[in-house]
């Protein structure tokens, strides 16, 4: 569950490397791996450093054409997906 005072950053142990304009990932423990598009991408960069879901939209909305509430439900279940796929940690 998303909470939206947590703080996301990213798991240890995951390589990245953008091929094209797609940045690839891959566990290198689990040996998962993820493609990332332009703005996935931009979620991995500012969660390199503990970040909240509020700062992660607002980053996003400075960015791209949207807008901090607008892109709060998408980052939320972009960063769940990460989180179950053992990508990302959430802390309070």
């Amino acid at each position: 569950m998303m909470a939206e005072d947590g703080m996301y950053r990213r798991k240890d142990g995951w390589l990245a490397a953008y091929v094209g304009e797609e940045l690839v990932m891959m566990s290198a423990e689990s040996g998962a791996y993820l493609g990332l598009n332009d703005v996935g991408a931009k979620i991995w960069e500012m969660i390199e450093q503990p970040c909240a879901l509020s700062d992660i939209c607002e980053g996003l909305a400075r960015e791209f054409e949207t807008t901090p509430q607008a892109c709060q439900a998408e980052v939320g279940a972009f960063l769940a997906e990460l989180e179950a796929r053992g990508a990302v940690v959430q802390s309070s």
